[in-house]
């Protein structure tokens, strides 16, 4: 069966609110995969559904995350996101991770959606209460619906699709189908008998068995033949925009890919590039900030140079793949929080001096272009390093990680992986990130222990004791004879 063009519907909201469980009510399925979120009843990796709407319209949608620690996850799900689906619980209300959600949705233009007020069946809930501070959160932009629902009791999920229905049909389709195919990789496994899987949502372009594509990463692209394609576990003969795909790869071992790799036809011009040209809506002042910047299911740090006019200049110190038009958002790195974002207008640039305009590429000699040197990592250890950035603050032990750990040594000394104790390595963006959290709680407690860390980072004992551990070493923290830590003062 060929697909037909769809849409993409992103989950938001903070964590506990429901997201997860109306998107069960709605589409019947469990969109948490993994055993640990099954336990502890959150979402930690991305979770996919199709949904069919009373119209028999079918949207792809993408279940996120809620809690701080996993808004980066989010980034990566919202990227190819058409329309929301916000949930705040009425007994509850607005959160932090309501607002930061909101943030990563504008930053990437995505205005049009639903507003689910959940949990309205419970003592203490207040519907018109949480209504009026959902209007003064998203303001007047876009076109969106605002529902009370039970996902318990089922009382107004009907409406919930109702007014998704409604909405979807004023956003209309993504289009793009007569672009090149472009596929953000979010997932890269192997099936028995199958070969090398990846997954994500077809940004532009349709995928057919038999297309030959290339798989772009950091190093050198590989060529892979399309053996087969599948749209929420049903197979067809094309897959179109807008959908959430799982594509079967011959030529290409599983090694080879990674999240944040793109898998595109050759005509869609597509290269590794350490500069950005984008028009960014950012919060606060960021000229020279280093932040982290987030596009497709990549992310990499760098630094902002303001050009003037609403457009800056991106500076990576790793490269993205990115084309004009594609959107980014722009984070802190410590403490992580989420700045604004932006559309690329040329993923190409040249370096441009601070503060004045860039020069016509004509006027400028490509022998004087200042460069950064081309990665030497090997393309396995970066994918080394995309498996230590996402594990985050939950780090795998070197005897977990198999033949890819001969590539520690040289992530660490290009400073991309850290040793946390005595056998796990971690990513140092991770480690920065806990120490940020650290630092905030000791700062507003007074101290911090093992516990509240534990509980903080949502993780177990074993990883927050090693935390605590590499703050202590480093001078952060000061272990007192109760167990607690506190803030060391700083000299001078």
């Amino acid at each position: 069966m060929a697909d037909e063009a769809g849409l993409v519907l992103g989950t938001a909201g903070h964590i506990d609110h429901g997201k997860t469980a109306l998107v069960r009510a709605l589409t019947g399925v469990e969109t948490d995969r993994l055993p640990q979120e099954r336990e502890r009843g959150i979402s930690i990796e991305l979770g996919y559904a199709p949904l069919t709407l009373p119209s028999g319209r079918r949207l792809s949608v993408v279940d996120v995350p809620g809690h701080e620690r996993f808004v980066r996850t989010m980034v990566a799900g919202a990227t190819g996101v058409d329309l929301f689906l916000l949930v705040v619980a009425a007994d509850d209300g607005v959160m932090p991770q309501t607002r930061e959600h909101v943030a990563v949705l504008r930053a990437l233009e995505v205005r049009d959606g639903v507003v689910a007020i959940t949990k309205s069946d419970l003592p203490g809930a207040d519907v018109e209460r949480v209504r009026a501070e959902v209007e003064e959160l998203l303001g007047g932009d876009g076109a969106r619906e605002v529902v009370a629902c039970s996902a318990r009791t089922g009382a107004g999920v009907a409406d919930v699709a109702q007014a998704l229905d409604r909405v979807a049909a004023r956003v209309g389709g993504r289009g793009g189908a007569e672009d090149a195919a472009v596929l953000h990789v979010d997932r890269a496994f192997t099936i028995r008998g199958a070969g090398t899987v990846v997954t994500g949502t077809l940004w532009s372009g349709t995928i057919a068995r038999g297309d030959e594509l290339a798989v772009l990463r950091a190093g050198e692209p590989l060529r892979a033949r399309v053996r087969g394609v599948q749209v929420h576990d049903l197979p067809v003969e094309r897959a179109a925009p807008g959908r959430r795909v799982a594509v079967n790869l011959t030529g290409v071992a599983v090694r080879d890919v990674a999240r944040g790799d793109v898998l595109a036809a050759p005509e869609a011009e597509l290269a590794p590039s350490f500069y950005l040209d984008a028009r960014l809506e950012l919060r606060d002042a960021a000229d020279g900030q280093r932040v982290q910047i987030h596009h497709g299911t990549r992310e990499a740090p760098g630094r902002l140079a303001e050009l003037g006019d609403g457009l800056w200049q991106l500076r990576l110190e790793q490269p993205l793949l990115a084309r004009a038009g594609d959107h980014v958002v722009v984070r802190s790195i410590a403490p992580p929080d989420t700045l604004g974002g932006g559309v690329v207008t040329d993923p190409r640039a040249r370096k441009s001096r601070r503060g004045a305009e860039p020069e016509p590429a004509a006027a400028v000699e490509p022998a004087r272009v200042e460069e950064p040197p081309a990665p030497t990592l090997p393309p396995a250890a970066l994918a080394l390093e995309e498996r230590l950035r996402a594990a985050g603050h939950e780090p795998p032990l070197e005897a977990e990680l198999g033949d890819d750990a001969r590539h520690l040594p040289a992530l660490q000394e290009a400073g991309r992986a850290v040793r946390l104790g005595k056998s796990m390595w971690a990513h140092p963006d991770a480690l920065a990130h806990v120490r940020a959290r650290v630092t905030a709680i000791a700062e507003a407690e007074g101290t911090i222990t093992l516990a509240r860390l534990r509980d903080a980072l949502q993780t177990s004992r074993k990883f927050a004791q090693a935390h605590l551990e590499r703050l202590d070493a480093e001078r952060v923290t000061l272990r007192q004879p109760d167990d607690s830590r506190t803030l060391r003062r700083r000299r001078g």
